[in-house]
């Protein structure tokens, strides 16, 4: 992989897919800036991994507050004088139909899962055009093309991000590239979430989806981190504008 050096922000990077991705670029050899508002969690990761000889940082960030996400950014250029990707990772899921939420849970998801993504864009893009060359993967789901149950504004947050991809790669052709994941069902403390309420125990239920999927497993943080990397480097470079779909095959079931 072509990422030694390269400095790489992870946001929500401390945990599930974040902090796979966080583990697996710094063993890569890249200097990983981990962006969170889990500090404790995320100061632990960054010293195991600096333990490790690896070279990371830890960041506490707002990434729905325009001056946090700001602020990550500055701090990022002075600890190493450029930033060469940011893998927009952070999120959040709400239950729900249309007709269960407020404002107020709109605002949450909307905020972490999109507005985080606009924030970190504005104040990264200005930073990669100086340097001439960037990368943003940003970690949008198979949610963005199903209609899950009950997923109705985290099916619509990451709708909005496919888009965002679009139009990123669009209004800075030439140097910027811009490429999305799309996890399906991963075991993470999210999937682990969004199971609460039902009759069956949690290890029951994942093994019924598993038995649905056709590679017949759920997928692992580190599936997605592998994925991740590869749209980081330059081995990637003619992927740009598009999002690559890792679900173990699950967009390809009939509806029966």
């Amino acid at each position: 992989m072509s990422l030694r050096e390269k400095v790489i922000i992870v946001t929500g990077g401390s945990s599930g897919i974040g902090e796979a991705c966080s583990r697996h670029l710094a063993q890569l050899g890249a200097r990983v800036v981990i962006a969170s508002n889990q500090r404790e969690s995320g100061e632990a990761l960054a010293a195991d991994l600096r333990a490790g000889g690896r070279n990371v940082q830890f960041v506490y960030t707002d990434v729905a507050q325009e001056e946090s996400v700001q602020a990550l950014m500055r701090r990022t250029v002075e600890l190493h004088g450029r930033i060469d990707g940011v893998h927009c990772n952070a999120g959040v899921w709400a239950q729900g139909k249309v007709t269960d939420f407020n404002e107020a849970v709109w605002n949450k998801v909307m905020n972490v899962n999109v507005k985080s993504v606009f924030w970190t864009a504005k104040h990264v893009l200005p930073v990669m055009e100086r340097q001439g060359k960037g990368v943003i993967v940003i970690t949008t789901s198979v949610a963005a093309f199903v209609g899950f149950p009950a997923h109705a504004l985290y099916c619509a947050s990451k709708a909005a991000l496919e888009s965002l991809i679009r139009s990123l790669a669009v209004d800075h052709a030439g140097w910027l590239r811009v490429a999305g994941v799309c996890p399906g069902t991963i075991d993470t403390p999210m999937l682990a979430a969004t199971c609460a309420g039902w009759d069956k125990p949690v290890q029951e239920l994942y093994a019924d989806v598993a038995r649905r999927i056709p590679v017949r497993r759920l997928g692992q943080p580190i599936d997605i981190a592998h994925a991740v990397a590869f749209l980081l480097g330059d081995e990637a470079g003619y992927i740009n504008g598009t999002s690559i779909v890792l679900d173990g095959g699950t967009l390809a079931l009939p509806p029966w």
